[in-house]
This record gives structure tokens, C-alpha cells and sequence, in this order.
């Protein structure tokens, strides 16, 4: 019986490497990266999320929306004018996302989710102009601001997270400040 027993465990040494050799060589490979998205994916993304989500109160309005590749410039139209945005001039670091009640007391308006950001310093984050396409002194240059409905944006999940995940790969991408995880 010894040699029986004997014959088994050889028999099993020989097999075990071979069969643990075809395991090793069909596991499945692991999925390749998520490619990076391109400036046009980020811009598109942004430039969507301002036109479907914009507060529609006949002041606030994102009208239109517009990015220029040369200048690395974002324009936004409203009623009451329109800003160009700098977004080489902006600083990832500096979002900071509140919740703003235009309402006066004349009208109440819904409550506006913003998103401001900060130019590094010695550049304008932003130039306004009013209808007439007068520099509007009153902005200031120090600031982007960006505006949403509070109640559109809520039914996005994530919304904030996702748009200044975008914005923060554009600033990157075009040569702002990009983000550093400070603390």
C-alpha cells in the first residue's frame, strides 16, 4: 500500500503545477484606464450643464454659452449682458459651491446654486460687459461665478461633485492652477 501511496503523491506533485499553470493563464486581464477626457468632452459638459440647468428667472439666465480653443476664453451670455471667463487665469484650488436667493421685494425668484472661483494672483478670472458692450466696472475681475437652478441641479446626482471634477481637468488641461490635495 506504501507503494500505492507513493505513486499518488508523485502523480499529484506532477499534476497540481500544471493545472495551477492553466488557471494562471486564463484570468481575465485587467480593464485599461478610463481615458482622460479631451478639452471638447469638458467643455461640452460644462457648456450643457449651464444652458439645461439655468435658473430661467429673466435675469440669471445662461442665454447662450460659448468657448474659444485659442484663447481658452468662456463666454456667457445673459440678459443682462454677457462675462468672459479666463480659464487659464483660474485657480483649482479656490471652489467654493453656495447657495444664493436673488429674491427681492418685488419678486421671488428661485434659490441659485453658484460656483466661484478665484483667479491666481495678478490675473482676471472674468471681464463683464453689459448690453451695450461696456466693460461693467461694478464685477469684480477677481472672481468667476458660475449660475444654476438649486432646483434643476438636484435632480442631477452628484451634480457638484461632477462639475467641478470638469472644471478642474479644464483649468488643468489649459493651464490654470490645477488642483492639490492641500492637507
Amino acid at each position: 500500500m506504501t507503494t500505492l501511496a507513493r505513486i499518488c503523491a508523485a502523480a499529484l506533485l506532477a499534476i497540481v503545477p500544471l493545472c495551477a499553470a492553466q488557471t494562471a493563464s486564463h484570468k481575465k486581464a485587467a480593464a485599461p484606464p478610463k481615458p482622460e477626457p479631451t478639452e471638447p468632452e469638458l467643455v461640452e459638459y460644462i457648456r450643457g450643464a449651464l444652458l439645461a440647468l439655468t435658473p430661467n428667472d429673466g435675469m440669471n439666465d445662461n442665454l447662450e454659452v460659448a468657448y474659444d480653443t485659442t484663447t481658452k476664453v468662456l463666454t456667457v451670455a445673459t440678459p443682462n449682458g454677457r462675462c468672459e471667463f479666463f480659464i487659464s487665469a483660474l485657480d483649482a484650488n479656490n471652489m467654493v459651491w453656495d447657495v444664493f436667493d436673488p429674491s427681492d421685494s418685488d419678486r421671488t425668484r428661485e434659490k441659485l446654486l453658484r460656483l466661484t472661483m478665484i483667479s491666481t494672483i495678478g490675473k482676471p478670472a472674468r471681464t463683464c460687459y453689459n448690453n451695450v458692450s461696456a466693460v461693467d466696472p461694478m464685477m469684480p475681475t477677481n472672481r468667476a461665478r458660475f449660475l444654476f437652478s438649486e432646483p434643476k441641479a438636484d435632480e442631477e446626482p452628484n451634480f457638484q461633485d461632477h462639475m467641478a471634477t470638469a472644471f478642474r481637468k479644464l483649468i488643468a488641461l489649459d493651464g490654470g492652477t490645477a488642483a492639490k490635495d492641500l492637507f
